[in-house]
C-alpha cells in the first residue's frame, strides 16, 4: 500500500480535492432546496442534472482526453467547473441551477475517466484492486471532509459556493506536479457500449445499481436526515458519517478483492445491504444516533459495489480498452444515479422520507438475483 501511496500519491491527493467540492456542492443544494420548502422531487432532479450531465459527458470526455491528453483535459475540466459553480450565486433559480448541474455533472465525467483510467493502465495487474481502493479511500476522505464543512459557520452560507470552488482549483495543483508514470496515448475509437454489455454483464450490472443507490444517498439522504429534524450541521455530520464507513471499508475490501472472486464479494454485499436498509425502511431507527448508525453501516457496504464492479470490468478487458471502458463505466453509473434520485424522489413524495431506503432494498435484492445468475447470463451472453 505504501509503494501506491507513494507512485500515485499527487493523483490521489487531486481525488480528494475533487470529491471534497463536489460532496460539499451536493449536499448545500439540497439544504438550500429543503430550507426553501421545495420538494423532495426538485431534489432528486437536481442529482439526476448532474447524472445526465455525467452520462452525456463520457463521449466529449474520451474526444477531449484523446485531443489534448489525461493532464489538460483535467485542467480544462476544473476550469469549466469553478465557473458553473460561482454562476449559482448569481440567482436561486431552479432551471438555471439544473443547467449548471448538468455542466458540473459533464465536466466531472471528464475528470474522473482522467483518473480512473490513469490508475487502471498505471498500476500493476496484480495491484490494481489494491492502487482502486487507496483511490476511493482518498475519494471518501475528500466527500467526508466536504460535508464536514458544513458544519462550519452558517451551513447555508453562499461562501459554501466558493469552498467548492476553490476545492476544484487546488485540485489541479497535484495532478500537474505528478512525476510518475503517465497513460499512454488512447485512439479516437467510437465508443461502443454494446461490446462492453456483451462482454461485462455483471460488471456493467452492479455499476448501474451503484449509481442508483448512490445517487439517491447525495441527492436524497441530506433531505430524508433533515426531515427527521436535524439541523445543517447534523447533516453534514450524518453525511460524513456514512461516507466514513465507506473509507474504512476500502482497505480490507482491496486485499479481500485481490485475494476472493469479485462477483461473491458483489453478491455478499448486496445481500448485507439489504438487512442494512430495513431500519430505516420500516421507521424502526428513530432515535437520532440510531440513525446515524444506521447510516454508517450502509456507507461501509454500499460504497464497495463501485470499486468492486469497476476492478471486475478492468481484469476482463484488454488494456487498450481501458480509457473508453472508464468513460461506459462512469456513464453506466451516470445512468443510475440520473434514474435513482427521480424515483425514489418520487417514492417520498407519496409514502414519505423512508420510501427512498425502500427503493433501495428492491435494487439491491435484484444485484443478489442477477449476479446469482451468472451461468445464466454468461450462457445468453455467449449464444
Amino acid at each position: 500500500m505504501f509503494a501506491l501511496s507513494k507512485r500515485f500519491g499527487t493523483i490521489y491527493f487531486a481525488a480528494l480535492l475533487m470529491q471534497l467540492g463536489s460532496s460539499l456542492l451536493m449536499t448545500y443544494l439540497a439544504l438550500r432546496l429543503d430550507a426553501s420548502g421545495v420538494s423532495q422531487l426538485w431534489g432528486g432532479a437536481l442529482m439526476a442534472a448532474n447524472a445526465l450531465g455525467m452520462v452525456l459527458g463520457a463521449r466529449s470526455g474520451y474526444w477531449l482526453i484523446g485531443l489534448v491528453g489525461h493532464a489538460r483535459a483535467f485542467v480544462v475540466s476544473a476550469a469549466v467547473i469553478v465557473t458553473a459553480v460561482l454562476t449559482h450565486q448569481l440567482s436561486d433559480g431552479l432551471p438555471l441551477w439544473l443547467s449548471l448541474r448538468f455542466i458540473v455533472g459533464a465536466a466531472m465525467m471528464c475528470q474522473l475517466m482522467v483518473i480512473e483510467s490513469w490508475l487502471n493502465d498505471c498500476a500493476p495487474i496484480n495491484r490494481r484492486g489494491a492502487a482502486m481502493s487507496l483511490y476511493m479511500v482518498a475519494s471518501y476522505v475528500g466527500m467526508m471532509l466536504g460535508q464536514l464543512m458544513l458544519t462550519l459557520g452558517q451551513g447555508l452560507h453562499t461562501l459554501a459556493l466558493s469552498g467548492v470552488a476553490i476545492a476544484f482549483a487546488l485540485g489541479l495543483i497535484p495532478l500537474a506536479l505528478h512525476g510518475g508514470a503517465q497513460p499512454g496515448l488512447i485512439s479516437q475509437a467510437r465508443i461502443k457500449p454494446m461490446l462492453y454489455l456483451r462482454r461485462l454483464p455483471q460488471s456493467l450490472f452492479t455499476i448501474l445499481a451503484s449509481g442508483l443507490l448512490n445517487g439517491c444517498l447525495y441527492g436524497l439522504s441530506p433531505i430524508y436526515a433533515a426531515q427527521q429534524g436535524f439541523s445543517p450541521a447534523q447533516v453534514g455530520q450524518f453525511m460524513a458519517i456514512s461516507i466514513a464507513a465507506g473509507l474504512l471499508a476500502q482497505l480490507p475490501l482491496g486485499k479481500l478483492s485481490d485475494h476472493l472472486p469479485r462477483i461473491f464479494l458483489i453478491r455478499a454485499t448486496a445481500v448485507l445491504l439489504c438487512i442494512a436498509y430495513l431500519p430505516l425502511a420500516l421507521g424502526l431507527a428513530s432515535d437520532q444516533r440510531w440513525i446515524m448508525l444506521a447510516g454508517a453501516a450502509i456507507g461501509f457496504l454500499q460504497f464497495c459495489l463501485y470499486p468492486l464492479g469497476v476492478a471486475h470490468a478492468n481484469d476482463n478487458l484488454e488494456p487498450e480498452l481501458r480509457v473508453s471502458l472508464a468513460g461506459v463505466l462512469l456513464m453506466t453509473f451516470g445512468i443510475g444515479a440520473t434514474v435513482g434520485p427521480l424515483v425514489a424522489g418520487a417514492m417520498m413524495e407519496h409514502a414519505g422520507p423512508q420510501a427512498m431506503y425502500v427503493f433501495c432494498i428492491g435494487v439491491t435484492a435484484m444485484i443478489a438475483c442477477f449476479i446469482r445468475a451468472k451461468r445464466s447470463v454468461d450462457l445468453v451472453v455467449a449464444s
